[in-house]
C-alpha cells in the first residue's frame, strides 16, 4: 500500500480515501497510520447508534444485511455499533438505559479508521476516532477508550461515546490488538480496513503466520505479539491518531496537540487494565485523567487473570451448589474427576462440594464473586478465556496451541466444518473477538475417557506447571505487571464488589492499595449490588439482585471533568451502599446511590 506523507490529499481523505498514511508530529513516537478512511454520519445515520436509536439497539436481532454473503461496510459498521452497545449496556426497559442514566442523543459527525502499529509487533491493531460536528474548539477534548474483553475497534462506544459526543468530545478507539479480524484458514480469506472480506494482497487486518491450515485464526489468539503487554501503547497511539483526525477535520484550528486539547482515557475491563496501563509513568505527561472499571490489571505479588481463570474453570462447578446455586448438568461428574486427581477431598459429593469451595475461598474468591462467577460456569466463559489467553501470552500460533486447542466453523454435532460466505461476511461485525461466537467454536483436543479433565488440567498447567510451554505462558505474563501512575495525574477506579469474573480482590483493590501507597492520585470507588456484566442485566433474576457500572463510570467522567476545567475537587474514596431494584421494579436514581 503505498505512503503518502501528511499533506498530501487532505481533501481527498475527507472524503474517504483509503490509502492516505498519518505519522505523529506531537510526540517523538511519530507512529504510522495506514489504511486510513473517514466516513461521514449524518441524517439517518449517526455516530453514537448509527441511526437505531433506543428502539433499534434493543431489537432482538441484528441489523439485517442486503446480501448476507457481502455486507457493504456501511451495514457491517450499523451491525458492529448494534453488536457492541448490547455486549456492554443494559439496555432493557426498565433498567434505566436513557432515563435513569446515559444518553442516546442523535450525534452527526465523521468516523476516521486507521491501523496501526506497536515497534516489534507482527500484526497492525484497529484505531477509529468519531469527531462530532459540534466539536467544542473551544475546550478541545478527547476521550481514549479502548475496547474491554477482546472485543473489536469500537468495542468501548457505550462506555465512552454517551459521555464525549454530546459534550463536544472526540472519542477515540483501539482494539488494543485483539479485535474481530478473524482469518479464514481453509478460504484463505481475511478482513479488509472496511470490515469486508478480502485476501491477503487487499491489505488485510489480520494475516497469520502460517495463512493456511483448516479452522479459524483468531487475532488475539494468534497475532504472536501478546497483545496486553502492550495495551498503554495502543491507548497513546489511539490519541495520537485523534489529534491528526482533528487536524483534518478542523484545519482551520490546527494544530491540535498533547497540550492544547485534554486527553482522557477511560475504560471498563481489559479496556480499564489499559487506561491504567497508560496512565504509568513513562516521561511523557500527554495524559490528563483516566477513569478505569472494572479492571484487568496486573499487579506485582496479586493473581493474574490466568492463574484464577484456570483455577474457576477446573474448581467452580462443583463448589457452586455449596452457596445454594443449581449445579450444572456435568457438576457431580467433575467433582468425582477432581476427587481422582487428588484436587479435592472426600468420599461424598456434598464432602467434594465443601472441598472446592474451600479451596477457592482460600484462594481469596468471596461468595459475591462465586455467585457472580456462575454466569461464567454457565455460559463456558472460564474455559474460553483460558484457551484463548494460552496462547496470545506464550505467543503461539496457528495450529501450536500448547493443549492442542483450535477454532472452527462447526457442525450441530461439533465437529469443525469450513465456514459459510455468510458467516465469513458477518464475523467483523458480530464477534466479541474471543471464541466460542459468531459462528466459530472451539476445539478441543481428542477427550480420554479415564482422565476427563485433562484439557483443563493442561490449561492450568500453562501456570503452574512445568515445560518449555508453561514457560513461554509465564513470561508472557510477567509483561502484564503494572507501575504506578505518573505523579498528579488523576485517576478514579470503580468496581463492583461483586464483580464474578475480575474479582476486585486480584485486581482493583491491589493496585489502589499499591497506587496510593506510592503517593499517586488514585481514588476508588467500590460499589455494592455490581458484578461485570451490565448487559446480563437483562435477564430478570440478574436485573432484580444487581445494578449497572456504567452509571458510575459516566458520574467519574463527571466529577474527573469538573476537576479538570472548573477546579472542583477529586471525589474521595467510597464503599458506594447500593439498594437493588427487585424483581420488576425499574431502576431508580435512588437505588444508585452516588457519592456525594
Amino acid at each position: 500500500m503505498p505512503r503518502l506523507v501528511l499533506a498530501v490529499a487532505a481533501t481527498a481523505v475527507l472524503a474517504g480515501c483509503a490509502s492516505a498514511p498519518m505519522s505523529s508530529r506531537s510526540t517523538a513516537m511519530a507512529t504510522q497510520f495506514d489504511s486510513v478512511r473517514v466516513t461521514e454520519h449524518r441524517g439517518s445515520d449517526d455516530l453514537l447508534t448509527a441511526g437505531l436509536g433506543l428502539s433499534g439497539l434493543r431489537a432482538m436481532t441484528p441489523p439485517a444485511f442486503a446480501d448476507p454473503a457481502a455486507p457493504t461496510p456501511a451495514e457491517l459498521r450499523r451491525r458492529a455499533v448494534w453488536a457492541n452497545w448490547r455486549g456492554i449496556a443494559d439496555l432493557a426497559p426498565g433498567g434505566g438505559y436513557g432515563e435513569v442514566y446515559g444518553s442516546l442523543a442523535v450525534v452527526p459527525g465523521q468516523e476516521f479508521h486507521a491501523f496501526a502499529r506497536v515497534p516489534g509487533a507482527h500484526q497492525p491493531h484497529r484505531i477509529a476516532v468519531q469527531v462530532p460536528d459540534a466539536f467544542d474548539q473551544a475546550a478541545r477534548c478527547i476521550v481514549v477508550a479502548p475496547a474491554s474483553g477482546s472485543r473489536g475497534v469500537l468495542g468501548a462506544i457505550a462506555v465512552a461515546a454517551p459521555w464525549a459526543l454530546p459534550k463536544g468530545c472526540a472519542v477515540a478507539y483501539t482494539d488494543k490488538g485483539a479485535g474481530t479480524d478473524y482469518f479464514d484458514l481453509d478460504a484463505g480469506l481475511g478482513v479488509r480496513a472496511d470490515g469486508t472480506v478480502g485476501a491477503p494482497a487487499d491489505g488485510l487486518a489480520f494475516v497469520p503466520d502460517p495463512a493456511s491450515g483448516r479452522g479459524v485464526a483468531v487475532k488475539h489468539a494468534h497475532s504472536r505479539d501478546n497483545p496486553e503487554a502492550d495495551w498503554g501503547v495502543h491507548v497513546k497511539q489511539a490519541a495520537e491518531f485523534a489529534l491528526q483526525a482533528l487536524d483534518r477535520a478542523f484545519p482551520q484550528a490546527a494544530p491540535f496537540a498533547f497540550d492544547n486539547t485534554t486527553v482522557i482515557a477511560v475504560g471498563i475491563s481489559n479496556g480499564g487494565g489499559a487506561v491504567l496501563r497508560a496512565a504509568e509513568a513513562d516521561g511523557d505527561d500527554w495524559l490528563d485523567a483516566v477513569v478505569a472499571g472494572a479492571p484487568n490489571i496486573t499487579v506485582a505479588g496479586a493473581r493474574p487473570l490466568y492463574d484464577y481463570t484456570t483455577e474457576a474453570a477446573l474448581l467452580m462447578p462443583c463448589a457452586l451448589p455449596v452457596l445454594g446455586i443449581p449445579p450444572m448438568p456435568t457438576a457431580a461428574a467433575q467433582c468425582a474427576a477432581l476427587a481422582d486427581a487428588g484436587l479435592v477431598s472426600g468420599d461424598t459429593l456434598e464432602a467434594r462440594q465443601r472441598s472446592a469451595y474451600d479451596t477457592l475461598r482460600a484462594s481469596g474468591w468471596t461468595d459475591a464473586a462465586l455467585r457472580a462467577g456462575s454466569i461464567s460456569v454457565g455460559f463456558d466463559l472460564w474455559r474460553a478465556v483460558a484457551v484463548t489467553y494460552a496462547s496470545a501470552y506464550g505467543r503461539f500460533g496457528v495450529a501450536e496451541h500448547p493443549c492442542g486447542h483450535t477454532f472452527s466453523a462447526l457442525t450441530a454435532e461439533g465437529a469443525p466444518r469450513p465456514a459459510t460466505g455468510a458467516e465469513r461476511a458477518a464475523w467483523f461485525a458480530d464477534g466479541s473477538g474471543i471464541p466460542p461466537g459468531a459462528g466459530v467454536g472451539i476445539v478441543a483436543p481428542t477427550g480420554d475417557p479415564d482422565a476427563p479433565l485433562k484439557e483443563l488440567q493442561c490449561l492450568r498447567g500453562m501456570w503452574d506447571g512445568q515445560g518449555a510451554d508453561a514457560g513461554r505462558v509465564r513470561t508472557g505474563i510477567e509483561a502484564l505487571t503494572a507501575r504506578t501512575p505518573r505523579a498528579g495525574l488523576p485517576v478514579i477506579v470503580v468496581h463492583g464488589l461483586d464483580d464474578g469474573l475480575i474479582p476486585t480482590a486480584f485486581t482493583s483493590a491491589r493496585y489502589v492499595a499499591a497506587a496510593q501507597a506510592a503517593g499517586a492520585d488514585v481514588r476508588h470507588w467500590q460499589v455494592r449490588n455490581v458484578q461485570h456484566f451490565d448487559a446480563f442485566l437483562g435477564l430478570p433474576a440478574y436485573g432484580a439482585h444487581y445494578l449497572p457500572l456504567l452509571p458510575y463510570i459516566y458520574e467519574a467522567l463527571d466529577r474527573t471533568w469538573a476537576h479538570l476545567h472548573d477546579g472542583a475537587p477529586m471525589p474521595a474514596d467510597a464503599v458506594i451502599a447500593t439498594t437493588p431494584r427487585g424483581a420488576g421494579n425499574a431502576l431508580k436514581a435512588s437505588d444508585l446511590a452516588m457519592p456525594e
